[in-house]
């Protein structure tokens, strides 16, 4: 028999399409859900953000009105001041995050001294506790601070920062030490033959080895920032010094006076720089999250 009569036999074609209809076709609807069921609340907001009544039964009917009233009356609020007080704590924030992980990650794959284990091991359960559980704590320590370092105490985006870089310690180690492990020790050990140091070796040598997992962590340090609502509430007192999930949040508190149609368009415009980083970074970020998981 003839190798065509193979491709053309129907009980061979009759297999193959129900073979396909049992391990590809049903991934088309399931994914034409999961797609729907993700990109209907981002509509239903962008919707919210250009209908003129500012409410959210007038925006039931999606794009049923237009117009940027919502986006012009934020320019009469303190939305850009807040705007610039969480670009400059999240992004703050993140730097931090790199940094500090950087270093962790570095001096536990690269020396061994005496303690290790014991410190990575508190590393890993310091890090099962969400930060926000000792905001009680927090308060009072700030409360204290600040009578010694005005800077550091209640209602200073300085200390948010501080409290953001003591929460992500942990968390960005683990994940910077698996990266960190898979680099040749080789590397380093050339590079000390030749005369260089260890800070040479991290800076000139490590960091650039490691900037996909850099991009991951500085990424989810300023997403988590980003949208932080508790402790920000908590540090920033004064109007002037909130973020924008304080500042946002006292448009939609009160069920009353509620400003919907204001609030989604400040949603609107606080995604652009996080889907920008992301955009910048994405080329990154998969290599970081799988290359660190590799080797631990």
């Amino acid at each position: 028999m003839s190798k065509n009569s193979f491709s053309t036999d129907p009980a061979r074609i009759r297999g193959r399409r129900r073979r396909w209809m049992g391990e590809v076709a049903w991934k088309y609807p399931l994914a034409v859900v999961l797609i729907a069921y993700a990109v209907f609340p981002l509509l239903y907001v962008v919707s919210a953000s250009l209908n003129p009544r500012g409410s959210l039964a007038g925006s039931s009917a999606l794009f049923s009105s237009w117009s940027v009233s919502n986006f012009q009356a934020l320019s009469e609020t303190s939305y850009w001041t807040w705007f610039l007080n969480t670009l400059i704590v999240s992004g703050s924030a993140a730097i931090g995050a790199v940094l500090m992980g950087a270093a962790a990650a570095y001096a536990f794959s690269r020396f061994r001294f005496k303690g290790r284990r014991f410190s990575l091991t508190s590393l890993l359960i310091v890090q099962m506790f969400p930060q926000t559980i000792a905001f009680v704590a927090v308060f009072l320590l700030l409360l204290s601070l600040g009578e010694v370092v005005p800077a550091l105490g209640i209602n200073s985006k300085l200390a948010l920062i501080c409290v953001y870089l003591g929460g992500a310690l942990g968390a960005n180690t683990f994940l910077m030490y698996g990266f960190f492990n898979s680099i040749p020790m080789e590397i380093d050990e050339s590079a000390k033959i030749d005369g260089a140091s260890h800070a040479q070796i991290f800076w000139k040598l490590i960091m650039p080895l490691v900037s996909p997992i850099l991009a991951v962590v500085g990424l989810l340090a300023f997403i988590s920032s980003f949208g932080d609502f508790i402790l920000a509430k908590i540090v920033l007192v004064s109007e002037d010094n909130w973020t924008l999930a304080v500042g946002m949040y006292q448009w939609v508190s009160n069920q009353l006076t509620s400003r919907w149609g204001l609030f989604a368009a400040g949603v609107v415009l606080a995604a652009v720089p996080v889907l920008a980083l992301f955009l910048a970074l994405q080329r990154y970020i998969v290599g970081g999250l799988t290359a660190g998981s590799v080797k631990g």
